[in-house]
């Protein structure tokens, strides 16, 4: 089992997992060129994908997937609430699924376990995936954790957490005061602090892989995200990943 980043970010997301030859990609906020050159840079092509998953409907996870997937003929997962949301988005469109926030399905050889998280959007979830062998947890929009989050988290051998912002730079930004008291509610997104308390709280003793994900690029930095989770985990701040806007990050893989 292996993961993989296209990018992360508010101009765009999108995550790759696969095992035993099952791909499955974690939203797409790309164009349809752009979403495909980002799959080059990881060796796969468009039709390697069997699935996307729709974490919730804001456009920087959901806003590429329906020309993607129409493209490609790949099938797309959401939740009844998100497909209820973004229904203008999937209109006259097939393989389009609906799950229940709590309940866990199988594509190919992976397992999807959807948990809920509070965000504003209309059923938003994040998802722990398994092979049978190993868990990865993808947590990267959330305004506060919850102890369902953390359970459905704890034991995880990889995960991909969101650092979206440092809480001094977001207060001294030129953003509007509502726009900053939604991204620090609990309702927004998860700071650099809270993040580092999380983990603090689960279990990490099988982890192997750690990246910090959806950095602002106006309020955050890499240097932050990486002392706050090592902090919290009493590790060298360099093992900490950063899953970058542009860039994404590489394979990771499970030894």
């Amino acid at each position: 089992m292996r993961f993989a980043s296209l990018g992360s970010g508010s101009e765009g997301n999108a995550l790759v997992v696969e095992a035993d030859g099952t791909r499955v990609m974690i939203d797409c906020g790309f164009g349809v060129r752009d979403t495909a050159a980002r799959l080059a840079r990881l060796g796969l092509e468009p039709e390697a994908v069997a699935a996307i998953l729709v974490t919730h409907e804001h456009s920087d996870h959901v806003g590429g997937v329906p020309a993607f997937a129409a493209r490609h003929g790949i099938p797309v997962w959401a939740t009844f609430g998100t497909l209820t949301a973004a229904a203008g988005r999937f209109g006259g469109m097939d393989n389009v699924f609906g799950f229940d926030s709590h309940d866990a399905f199988a594509i190919g050889a992976l397992t999807i376990c959807p948990f809920p998280v509070p965000h504003d959007a209309r059923e938003p979830v994040q998802f722990v995936i398994g092979d049978g062998d190993h868990r990865l947890g993808v947590l990267t929009d959330l305004g506060a954790s919850t102890p369902y989050v953390e359970a459905s988290l704890s034991g995880c051998d990889a995960l991909v957490l969101e650092c979206n912002h440092d809480l001094e730079l977001l207060a001294q930004s030129a953003y509007p005061y509502p726009l900053k008291q939604r991204i620090s509610g609990p309702f927004g997104h998860l700071h650099n602090e809270a993040a580092a308390e999380l983990l603090a709280r689960i279990d990490t003793s099988k982890l192997k892989h750690i990246i910090a994900a959806h950095l602002s690029q106006q309020n955050n930095t890499p240097d932050k995200a990486r002392a706050a989770l090592s902090t919290a985990l009493g590790c060298a701040p360099e093992w900490i990943g950063i899953a970058d806007q542009a860039a994404g990050f590489g394979w990771r893989e499970f030894a």
